[in-house]
Order: C-alpha cells, then sequence, then structure tokens
C-alpha cells in the first residue's frame, strides 16, 4: 500500500455518502413531484396522457445514464476518482436548481417541457458518472473483508435521497395551501438542492485521493486508454454483460418497483391521497434502509451472490401477492398494512443493492474499474430499472388489467436471478490491492 498516512475511514464514507445522498435527492425529487409536474408541464386536456410525458421525461435522465458513466469512467480512471465526482456534483446540483426556475407550460409553452427534458439530460449523465466514483472510492480505501459492510453505506444514499425528497416534499406541500403548491411551492424542493450541494462540495473538496489509485498513478499502471481497454476487450465485455444481466438488471427493476412504482400505483391506481401516499413509502424508506447495511454487511460473510439472488427471486414471486394485497387494503386505506406491504418490498431492495457495490468493484481491475463497473450498473439502473415505472403504468393503460404493469419486474427479476445463479462467480473473498502490489511481469 502506499506509505501516506491513512484517512479515516468514517471520514472517507461520510463525505463520499453525503454527496452521492445529495445527487439521488436532486434526480428523485423529479419523481416524488411526477403528479404535480405533469399537471404543470404539459397540456391539462389528458391527464393520464400529461403523466406518462412527465414518466417519459423522467425516464429520459435514466436513459443518458450509461453515457454519463462512459464520459465520467475514462475521467475517473484517467485522472482520478476524487476529480470525477466532484464534477458530477456540480452538473447535478447547477441542473437540480434550474428545474425550479423554469417557467411551465402556461406561461412559455412547448419551450417548458422542452427546457425540462433538457436538465434531465443533464441529470442523468451526471449521476452516470456519481455511483461509480463513490463506490469505488470508498471500496478503494476499506479493508477487504469488510469491503460489503463499508459499501453498504454507499448504497444507503439513493433511499435515502429519495426518502429526503419525499420529506421535503411533505414538509412544503402540508406547510402551503394545495393552490400555493401548485403555485409555487413545488419549486421549493429543488431550490433547496443548491444548499445541500454546496455544503458536500465543500466536504469533498477536502478529501485525498484514493489511496489504491494514487498508487497505481505513481507506479505507471493506470490505463492510458481506459475507454479502450474496457470496451475494446472481448474478455471484458463478457464481464460487464454478465454483470448487466446476471446481477444489474434484476437489482434495477426490483428497486424502481419497490420505492418508485408502488408510490405511483398508490397515488395513480389506488387512489391513495398525495400526502398519505407520500407518509407510506417515506415510513416504509425509514424502516427498511439500515438493512441495507445488514445485506451489506452479510456479504462478506456469506457471499454477494446468494444474498442479490435471493432477493431477485423473492421479489418475482412477491410482487402480485403484495400488489393484490395493496388493493384490498386501499379499499379503505389501510395505512398500516400498506406501509407493511411496502416494506417488504424495499427489503428486497435491499437484499439485491446491499451487496452490489462490493461485487461491483471486485469483478474489475483497477485501472478500468470506474469505466468498467460504471457502465453495466447505469445500463441496468438506467434503461432496465430507470423505464419501470414508465413502462408498468403504461402497459396498465394500454390493458386497463392494474396488476398487469408487474409482468416486467416479475420477467427481468427471475431471468437475472436464473443468469446470475448459473454463471455468476462470488466475489466476496477478492482481493483488490494484489493487483497493485504483484510485481510487472
Amino acid at each position: 500500500m502506499t506509505d501516506e498516512k491513512p484517512y479515516p475511514i468514517r471520514n472517507v464514507i461520510f463525505a463520499s455518502a453525503a454527496g452521492t445522498m445529495i445527487e439521488w435527492y436532486d434526480f428523485y425529487i423529479f419523481g416524488s413531484l411526477a403528479p404535480v409536474i405533469a399537471t404543470l408541464f404539459f397540456p391539462k386536456t389528458n391527464p393520464t396522457a400529461a403523466f406518462l410525458l412527465t414518466l417519459a421525461t423522467f425516464a429520459t435522465g435514466f436513459a443518458v445514464r450509461p453515457f454519463g458513466a462512459i464520459v465520467f469512467g475514462r475521467i475517473g480512471d484517467l485522472v482520478g476518482r476524487k476529480y470525477a465526482f466532484l464534477v458530477t456534483l456540480l452538473i447535478m446540483g447547477g441542473s437540480t436548481f434550474a428545474i425550479g426556475l423554469l417557467p411551465t407550460y402556461s406561461k412559455i409553452g412547448i419551450i417548458a417541457p422542452m427546457l425540462l427534458v433538457v436538465l434531465r439530460l443533464l441529470q442523468g449523465l451526471a449521476l452516470g458518472g456519481e455511483y461509480g466514483g463513490a463506490a469505488v472510492y470508498v471500496a478503494e480505501h476499506v479493508p477487504d473483508k469488510r469491503r460489503g459492510y463499508y459499501t453498504s453505506f454507499i448504497q444507503t444514499t439513493a433511499t435515502l435521497g429519495l426518502f429526503v425528497s419525499l420529506g421535503v416534499v411533505l414538509a412544503v406541500r402540508t406547510s402551503t395551501s394545495e393552490a400555493a403548491f401548485s403555485a409555487w411551492g413545488w419549486r421549493v424542493p429543488f431550490l433547496l438542492s443548491i444548499v445541500l450541494v454546496a455544503m458536500s462540495l465543500y466536504i469533498r473538496l477536502r478529501l485525498r485521493e484514493s489511496p489504491l489509485f494514487s498508487q497505481l498513478k505513481s507506479e505507471g499502471k493506470t490505463s492510458a486508454t481506459p475507454l479502450r481497454d474496457s470496451l475494446g476487450n472481448a474478455r471484458n465485455w463478457k464481464i460487464i454483460l454478465l454483470v448487466l444481466f446476471g446481477a444489474a438488471a434484476g437489482q434495477a427493476v426490483v428497486w424502481y418497483t419497490g420505492q418508485f412504482y408502488a408510490l405511483f400505483f398508490l397515488q395513480k391506481v389506488l387512489n391513495v391521497d398525495f400526502v398519505k401516499a407520500n407518509i407510506i413509502v417515506a415510513v416504509a424508506l425509514a424502516l427498511a434502509t439500515p438493512f441495507f447495511i445488514v445485506f451489506g454487511a452479510l456479504s462478506d460473510r456469506i457471499g454477494r451472490k446468494k444474498i442479490m439472488m435471493a432477493g431477485n427471486l423473492l421479489a418475482a414471486l412477491g410482487y402480485y401477492p403484495i400488489y393484490r394485497a395493496m388493493y384490498e387494503f386501499a379499499h379503505p386505506v389501510n395505512a398500516v398494512m400498506l406501509t407493511l406491504l411496502v416494506f417488504i418490498q424495499v427489503l428486497f431492495v435491499t437484499m439485491v443493492y446491499g451487496p452490489i457495490a462490493a461485487f461491483l468493484v471486485e469483478a474489475f481491475p483497477a485501472k478500468i474499474r470506474y469505466t468498467s463497473l460504471s457502465l453495466p450498473y447505469h445500463i441496468g439502473n438506467g434503461w432496465f430499472g430507470g423505464f419501470t415505472p414508465l413502462i408498468a403504468t403504461a402497459v396498465v393503460a394500454r390493458t386497463g388489467h392494474i396488476y398487469a404493469g408487474l409482468w416486467y419486474p416479475i420477467i427481468v427479476a427471475f431471468t437475472t436471478f436464473v443468469i446470475g445463479s448459473i454463471f455468476l462467480k462470488e466475489t466476496n473473498q477478492t482481493r483488490i490491492w494484489d493487483e497493485v502490489e504483484r510485481t510487472e511481469d
């Protein structure tokens, strides 16, 4: 290892997790406000079409995440992990703040949703670079035998970002009238992000580069062409595709079904009140979040693969009965039982997501790690997962069957279970410092 004095792990985790949580908050505040945005940025003549267009705009941010992974992955493998996720933080924060300033459809017509799409694209590019940087940065600071435990703190940030976005939306909504919230209150959560980003930027500027990457760089072992070494290598492509279909795709649909689609299903299909639906999901998220760390730590002991595959299988088998039960407990609304049913879905999320950062880091060599792990993760989460609410909602609208949208996440999760169970190798015994410490042949 390097001779540099070790940087306290708690500082590394706090700085990385805080910034990543804020980026997820920025990204998900749009989804939390989707029903309101639909009425403000699209014509009101067809509410269903307006909501679908809002979900499509939401999805554009996911569509470009793999491109952000390539752009910032290259920077992270070439220049450094710290520099890459400082840039992503600034882009994300600026884009989110700008959404809060946008004129609505009634003011500037079709230009309003066009500008909204551009800003969502910038958010997606930034997030495509953020997650890989944070996961790699933490993983390259911590002991091999506790990598699952320490990286699981990064895994909590996506759910915490969604939780904070729901909390801020609820705080603003309950402190204003419905008319005031529609007129200007919805802007507050977007504008608030600039304060959070400034705090996170200050914290991250105080960090040093990852010790593993620093040693690679000092010894001339970094890649001069990370894109070619990562994406122009047939053997690496085999690993990327296996990681995508055997881990990331299923993890992604489980994540977005258990948290976002559950919220949309409560609001748009079951017609649960906006505030009540957000409280139900927020409480479920708060109760389930510690299990990211539980399953991350457990993966250090029994392996990443077992836990992730179990989560995919349980989700595939459980969604249909869970959503039927949600319908029963929404007429009349039984908030306790609905919260429990969403909690179970988020528990599936913690199983597939808690160990995956450690697994991704262990799957690829250090000199191309940022680029290589970011690509399958963001294709999985950007395309397979991010489009889940849109696909499921569109299928329901098309068929008229309220459970028809569940077939998409069920099929993807089960496919990942089969591929991952057969072809994935266990990685929890991997020593990522070995490739740095071994001498060149």
